[in-house]
């Protein structure tokens, strides 16, 4: 994982972040989605502009070209993104009793396999531990779940989301210790 350097996102970026977060759904999704429901997820997953806002959101680059990027809230929101239906909540969490949110993980198709998601979600763990939080949590796509599985990850429970056109996505609600611990 030679060459990348990270950021955090600034506004300025939202154009490249919707851009690479359109291919990475469409080319990542396909072997575990049907293809209406690789569309449909474009209405479930996205970027929170929150996210960008709170300063949480973290890109990973090569070369001035983002290769990957992802996220940590403090809110109550678990997913969503700017154009999808769900109701987020920006309402605080408590590091002491709530699991800090790890959320819009996506890498580039041209940059798998070389470490860009593990990398992401190290800082966004990092990061969430140096708040305060004990524990993180997530909703997993299929095709991320074997990554973070790999980094401790264990389900929680299997969702489907609500119909968009008629269409449900699944994903699993994932979480772990902060300390190491599972």
């Amino acid at each position: 994982m030679t060459g990348f350097t990270h950021r955090l996102a600034q506004l300025d970026d939202l154009d490249a972040l919707h851009a690479l977060m359109a291919r990475a759904i469409a080319a990542l999704q396909a072997d575990f989605l049907t293809p209406a429901q690789v569309a449909a997820s474009a209405q479930v997953m996205g970027l929170d502009r929150q996210l960008v806002e709170d300063q949480t959101y973290v890109l990973l680059e090569r070369d001035g070209v983002i290769a990957g990027c992802g996220g940590w809230s403090w809110r109550a929101t678990m997913y969503g993104g700017d154009a999808s239906a769900i109701v987020r909540d920006p309402r605080p969490l408590d590091p002491a009793t709530d699991a800090a949110r790890i959320r819009a993980m996506y890498t580039d198709p041209a940059c798998i396999r070389q470490g860009v998601g593990r990398q992401i979600l190290r800082l966004c763990e990092d990061a969430a531990r140096a708040a305060g939080f004990a524990r993180a949590e997530m909703m997993a796509t299929l095709a991320g779940e074997p990554l973070y599985r790999a980094a401790g990850y264990l389900p929680i429970e299997h969702v489907i989301s609500d119909p968009i056109d008629g269409v449900t996505v699944p994903l699993i609600r994932m979480g772990k210790t902060l300390d190491g611990r599972l």
